[in-house]
C-alpha cells in the first residue's frame, strides 16, 4: 500500500512539475497538467496518504493534527492552482491560505504534539521552517505570476489609447443620426465606467490614459466590478451590455447599414443569447484587463461610428 502511495505521489508531482514548466514557457497542455495535478495531489494522494498514517500511528489522540494537515494543504494547494490559472477569486483564496496555516494548522500541531513527553523539538523547528517557505511562495504568487505579462497588458491598453486619440480626427457624416446617438450614450457608459473605476484607484482618466502603468495593482481580481457594483450596476456591466444591445438593433434598423449590421456583434464581442457574459465577465477579472475591455470597446466604437 506505501509503495502504490508513494509511486502515485511522485507521478503526482512530476505532473505539476511539468505543468509549471509549460506555463512558464506559455506552452499548450499548461492549465491541464496543473489543474489535474494538482487536483489529484490535494483531493486523492494527500487524504489517502493522511489515513495511511493515521493508521499505522502509535498516537491516536493525533487525529485532530491529521485533520487541520489535510485541510490546510487543501486550501493552500487551491489557492496556488487558482492564482496559477488566473481564475476568478484567486485573490481572495491567496489571502486566505497565506495566514490559514499559522491560525490553523500551527495551533494545532502545538497542542497535539505539547502532550508528547518525547516529542523532538528539532521536528517543531522544521515545521515552522516549513510554514516560513510556504509563506514566502504564497507571497510571490500574490505579487504576480510574471511582470512581463502585466506589461504586454499595460502596452496594449497604450495602442488603444493611441488610436482612440487618431479616430477623433475622423469626420462623422450624419453625428445626429439614430446611431451614433445610441453609440454615443455607450461611449458615455464607458467614460463613467473608466472614472468610477480609476476614482476607487486614487487615479484620473488622464492619469490612466498619458500612462496605464499609473495602476500600481493592475493584477488585482474584481476592483472593478466592486467599484461598479457600489453604484447600483449589478451585475458588473449590465448598462453597458443593454447599451450594446441597442446600438445593435438601431444598427439593424438602419437602411444601407445591413453589412456592418452582420459584422458589428463581432466587432463589440458580443455573441446571440450570451445575455451580456462576454462584457460582464470583463469587470470581474483583474484591474488592468477590465480598464482595456473598456478601452477596446470605446476604439471599437469610435470605429462604427466613423464608418457610418
Amino acid at each position: 500500500m506505501k509503495q502504490k502511495i508513494y509511486i502515485s505521489g511522485l507521478v503526482t508531482i512530476m505532473v505539476i512539475l511539468l505543468g509549471t514548466i509549460f506555463k512558464v514557457n506559455h506552452w499548450p497542455g499548461a492549465g491541464i497538467m496543473l489543474a489535474a495535478g494538482i487536483a489529484t495531489f490535494v483531493l486523492v494522494f494527500i487524504p489517502v496518504s493522511l489515513v495511511n498514517s493515521y493508521r499505522g500511528d502509535e498516537h491516536k489522540g493525533r487525529k485532530l493534527l491529521y485533520i487541520a494537515t489535510g485541510v490546510t494543504c487543501f486550501v493552500v494547494f487551491t489557492a496556488m492552482l487558482f492564482k496559477l490559472m488566473h481564475w476568478p477569486y484567486a485573490g481572495l483564496w491567496l489571502i486566505i491560505a497565506i495566514p490559514f496555516p499559522y491560525v490553523v494548522f500551527l495551533p494545532v500541531f502545538l497542542v497535539v504534539t505539547s502532550r508528547e513527553k518525547n516529542f523532538n523539538i528539532y521536528n517543531t523547528v522544521f515545521v515552522l521552517f516549513m510554514l516560513a517557505v510556504n509563506s514566502v511562495f504564497s507571497a510571490m504568487l500574490a505579487l504576480s505570476v510574471t511582470r512581463e505579462r502585466i506589461n504586454d497588458s499595460l502596452n496594449l491598453a497604450r495602442n488603444y489609447n493611441k488610436t482612440e486619440s487618431a479616430l477623433f480626427q475622423f469626420p462623422v457624416k450624419d453625428s445626429k443620426s439614430p446611431v451614433c446617438i445610441k453609440i454615443d450614450e455607450v461611449l458615455k457608459t464607458i467614460d463613467e465606467y473608466r472614472e468610477i473605476i480609476l476614482k476607487g484607484e486614487g487615479l484620473t482618466v488622464s492619469q490612466w490614459q498619458e500612462n496605464p502603468g499609473n495602476i500600481w495593482r493592475p493584477e488585482s481580481v474584481g476592483v472593478a466590478a466592486r467599484a461598479l457594483e457600489n453604484t447600483g450596476d449589478k451585475p458588473a456591466g449590465t448598462k453597458l451590455y443593454h447599451g450594446l444591445k441597442a446600438v445593435l438593433s438601431e444598427i439593424e434598423k438602419t437602411p444601407g447599414c445591413e453589412t456592418l449590421a452582420k459584422f458589428a456583434p463581432e466587432i463589440l464581442d458580443l455573441k446571440p443569447d450570451d445575455n451580456g457574459q462576454s462584457i460582464i465577465i470583463q469587470m470581474y477579472i483583474n484591474l488592468a484587463w477590465s480598464l482595456i475591455c473598456l478601452d477596446d470597446l470605446e476604439t471599437n466604437l469610435r470605429m462604427l461610428k466613423a464608418s457610418l
